[in-house]
């Protein structure tokens, strides 16, 4: 499924890493929700895009921006997840169905053993994908990966929301033919 720009997104609410829930109807932002979906533990890549991301997470917030990140994997391998990149606020969402994943226009991936940081890929997962949502539920931005490589860099998509916000910049890719 493809999703639309200023079309509605799909319903989204996942267990978080601190025992919270995530419920993204529920979510009031200034100007956008930030989904970040990541393949899940056993992605070094991955690793390294959320250590990125929590660094700059007061930056999106200072901005209006809601973040989450969040994936696949179960409540253990989210915590491992936690603990290795030392999270400093930033939301981590678990247990994302991959039908869920799916319905988001995810790609899906079958597990093919042990990565290069020698941890076990899990039988199914959903590949990368970075959404932004309004307030209003509608979908602004997304960028969806089909391999772990090449993600929207944050420090440009700081700029990008700036730009956004000041020229008030509408959601482009809306049409079908």
């Amino acid at each position: 499924m493809s999703l639309l720009p200023r079309q509605p997104v799909p319903a989204l609410q996942v267990s978080l890493t601190d025992g919270g829930q995530f419920d993204l109807a529920a979510e009031t932002p200034q100007h956008f929700t930030m989904l970040v979906f990541y393949r899940g533990h056993h992605c070094p890549i991955c690793m390294a895009y959320l250590r990125t991301l929590n660094e700059l997470r007061s930056e999106f917030e200072a901005r209006g921006v809601n973040v989450l990140a969040l994936s696949s994997d179960g409540l253990e391998r989210a915590k491992a997840t936690e603990d290795k990149i030392k999270l400093d606020g930033l939301r981590l969402g678990y247990g994302l169905p991959l039908a869920k994943a799916s319905e988001w226009g995810l790609f899906l991936s079958a597990g093919k053993g042990k990565t290069s940081i020698g941890i076990e890929e899990p039988a199914q997962f959903s590949e990368p994908g970075l959404f932004l949502v309004r307030s209003d539920g509608t979908l602004y931005y997304s960028s969806v990966q089909s391999m772990p490589f090449v993600r929207p860099d944050f420090a440009a998509l700081l700029k990008t929301i700036d730009f956004v916000i000041d020229k008030d910049y509408p959601a482009r890719g809306e049409l079908t033919v």
